[in-house]
C-alpha cells in the first residue's frame, strides 16, 4: 500500500521532518526509537534500513522522521518519498 508524501513541515528540531500523507498510516501515535522498535512494521522498518531513520512516529496522516545531523534534507526527503512509494 504505497503512500505520496503531500507535504514536508519543519520542525522546531533541525534533524526533524514532518510529513503530512495522502491517507493515514496508522491508528493513533506509535512511535518507533530504533530499528529494532520497528519490529514488524514495514514501512517503519525501511525508513531506518534505506531512508536513514534515527526515530519514526507515526500519527495518522502524518508520520516525523529524525535524521543525523550529518545527513541533508534534500537526500533523506527523497529516500522517504521512495520508501513510501514501495509500501
Amino acid at each position: 500500500m504505497a503512500y505520496v508524501v503531500t507535504e514536508f513541515e519543519t520542525t522546531p528540531n533541525p534533524n526533524a521532518m514532518k510529513c503530512w500523507l495522502d491517507r493515514p498510516i496508522s491508528e493513533g501515535t506509535r512511535s518507533f526509537l530504533d530499528e529494532e522498535a520497528a519490529g514488524e512494521d514495514p514501512v517503519a522498518a525501511a525508513l531506518f534500513r534505506d531512508a536513514g531513520a534515527v526515530t519514526v512516529l507515526f500519527g495518522g496522516d502524518w508520520l516525523t522522521v529524525n535524521k543525523r545531523s550529518d545527513a541533508s534534507w534534500s537526500t533523506v526527503k527523497k529516500k522517504i518519498q521512495k520508501v513510501l512509494a514501495g509500501s
